[in-house]
């Protein structure tokens, strides 16, 4: 109910329209500012007072650098820890705008009596506003992915988060330089540093206030203060849908992989690369840039849907990359005068070790994005923030994991190439222990690849395919990837009925098993197939969840249409339910298809990557369903292309 009510309040976006569009938009650009500035001060804030301590303070002070600059780390993380549960309770009771317009009026403050801890290089003073400053940042955290779903619709819901994910990592990057920059001018460095992170704290809280209204999906939701309690209660709620449930696991395990390379950057560009520190800001702008590019590219590869089939292509990449970096960097040599950025470039070696940066983390953001999307898309409204709250607090949990993995193996004598090439290893591991515990990311990636690479796959009138609640999809049967074919046409899971006589079939059959299809067969031929084929269709939309027949019954061997079956009327007799007419156009003499015969005979008989359609109807009422009449219009749809 409160999914429904949600998803007709988000405006739709044309579907020509890009992921930058949104940046046009009220509902969702005052919020990205909102969060690209807070990310910004964050990182201009934290480097600058590093940098200060490092060069300037600890001589003043008598503090030292390194237990201070560990301390920063610390202190900023131990706020997702101790009040993200609570954070996540306020973010569903609260309208999530006032929650925003409170966090940059408390930056602010924060930021007002950072400015004198700048200005008096008053170092516990600003430990102070660096564990506030993570207070901070976890109070918006769980509104941030809260807020989305309710502004968006699940069209724009992977384009929205590739721009926060891209805003972010730029935030990150252009905050570190500029607070680097800023605290370095001389004399008047740390002045400058205050004054730019009130200004930035003063125009984020001008921006906040024009975002739209987000309202509690659950105002009467009591607040628990007990983050320990609070938290094993998200987790739990989170666990009920378990596709979400390792959906957030892998989020969490993209900050352990993320934290690994980026906390080791600047030794590795001292140590292993022998450069200056432009060298390590280079390193930083390469990984920024590519998790930028990678986030962005989500969306066309998606077709503006949540496509997990992209989770499983992210995780090979960062596996690929992160172990080609340990060899690139095993065989870089350089000369005892440190490297510039500007040298760097021009060492023989350094364009793999760059590519491989890059690329790592484009694959990165193709990893992370839909992962976000998926958490939101399938969680309840009315416990979304909560179930965020419990992501940062497992994030945070493996960042220190990442943190003491990578002390270990360096206090064993291990090199920074050889924790990339460990936690590589780690990530093939750890995605594949995923990937087969919830079948529908290989089923995605196994259904992107065939719309994608095998054929050109197109789709008109995919809105017609709800976006919640249970429908029964009817489409011709051409070939035996069909339902390959419809998994990547839809953004939610399909459940098939489908001849039983198919499950024999080597690879196939494996793959229609991992995917929950329901066998059947003619009543004659196994009466207990058949009744119990029409109990599992009954339950699956009961449960709320898509169906398809193929209502023809066996696949085409001339190209033509062959009756439609009353099979459709008696699971409609059971549950009356939306009926969605598709079909299949262009797909009859491919390889996969009966044409002379006989299947997947004669490689390449169509070439390679030929055009493919699906058309999808308008939903028919049950009550004016006949076979007869789904078959008029699969055959409208079809047209003349078979």
């Amino acid at each position: 109910m409160h999914q429904d009510a949600e998803s007709k309040a988000v405006p739709s976006h044309g579907e020509g329209s890009s992921q930058f569009q949104l940046l046009r938009e009220r509902r969702f650009a005052p919020f990205f500012w909102t969060q690209f500035l807070g990310a910004f001060n964050d990182n201009l804030f934290k480097f600058a007072f590093t940098v200060m301590v490092t060069f300037h303070a600890s001589a003043d002070s008598g503090t030292d650098p390194a237990l201070v600059v560990n301390l920063i780390a610390g202190l900023f993380i131990l706020p997702f820890l101790l009040f993200s549960a609570t954070c996540g309770q306020i973010a569903d009771k609260y309208d999530k705008r006032s929650i925003a317009i409170f966090v940059k009026t408390l930056e602010v403050g924060i930021m007002v009596l950072a400015a004198y801890g700048f200005m008096a290089k008053n170092v516990p003073v600003l430990l102070g506003c660096t564990f506030l400053m993570g207070l901070h940042s976890t109070i918006f955290g769980p509104v941030k992915y809260a807020f989305l779903p309710q502004a968006l619709n699940e069209r724009e819901l992977t384009g929205g988060n590739a721009m926060v994910e891209m805003g972010t990592f730029v935030a990150i990057l252009v905050g570190n330089l500029v607070g680097g920059v800023l605290i370095g001018l001389p004399e008047e460095g740390p002045k400058i540093a205050a004054i730019g992170c009130v200004v930035v704290a003063v125009v984020g809280r001008g921006v906040s206030h024009f975002i739209q209204k987000a309202p509690a999906l659950v105002p009467d939701l009591e607040v628990r203060w007990n983050p320990f309690g609070e938290t094993y209660r998200n987790l739990r709620l989170a666990s009920e849908n378990v596709v979400v449930f390792r959906g957030l696991m892998g989020v969490s395990w993209l900050w352990f992989f993320g934290a690994s390379f980026l906390t080791q950057l600047p030794n590795f560009a001292k140590d292993v690369l022998g450069g200056t520190e432009s060298v390590a800001s280079l390193l930083l702008v390469v990984f920024s840039i590519g998790i930028g590019i990678g986030s962005l590219l989500c969306e066309s590869l998606s077709r503006r849907h949540v496509e997990l089939g992209l989770v499983p292509i992210g995780a090979f990449g960062m596996t690929a990359f992160a172990v080609d970096l340990y060899l690139a960097s095993r065989g870089f040599v350089h000369g005892p005068a440190p490297l510039s950025a500007a040298d760097l470039l021009g060492h023989p070696g350094a364009l793999r070790v760059l590519a491989d940066l890059g690329l790592l983390s484009a694959f990165a953001g193709l990893f992370s994005v839909p992962l976000y999307a998926l958490v939101q898309s399938r969680n309840a409204p009315t416990h979304r923030a909560r179930v965020f709250a419990a992501s940062n607090i497992l994030g945070a949990l493996f960042m220190i994991a990442s943190a003491a993995l990578s002390v270990a193996l360096l206090k064993g004598g291990a090199s920074i190439p050889m924790i990339f090439l460990v936690v590589g290893i780690m990530n093939a591991v750890v995605a594949l222990y995923i990937f087969l515990l919830v079948p529908e990311f290989l089923l995605r990636f196994i259904s992107w690849v065939m719309a994608n690479l095998m054929y050109r796959f197109r789709i008109r009138g995919d809105g017609n395919i709800p976006e919640h609640g249970p429908a029964l999809l009817v489409c011709n049967h051409v070939s035996f990837v069909d339902a390959l074919l419809l998994m990547a046409a839809s953004p939610r899971p399909i459940r098939f009925i489908m001849d039983h006589k198919l499950f024999a079939m080597p690879v196939l059959g494996a793959i229609f098993r991992l995917a929950r299809t329901i066998p059947v067969a003619a009543q004659k031929e196994d009466a207990a197939i058949y009744a119990k084929a029409f109990a599992e269709a009954d339950r699956t939309l009961a449960d709320g969840d898509l169906l398809c027949i193929f209502p023809e019954g066996v696949i085409t061997r001339d190209g033509e249409l062959q009756p439609f079956r009353a099979g459709i009327m008696k699971v409609l007799a059971a549950r009356p339910v939306p009926v969605i007419p598709m079909a299949l156009q262009n797909l009859w003499g491919s390889f996969f298809s009966r044409v002379d015969g006989k299947a997947m005979t004669k490689p390449f008989r169509r070439g390679l990557y030929s055009s493919v359609r699906l058309m999808v109807g308008e939903p028919v009422a049950p009550e004016a369903v006949t076979p007869e009449g789904l078959q008029e219009k699969v055959a409208e749809l079809r047209g003349r292309l078979k």
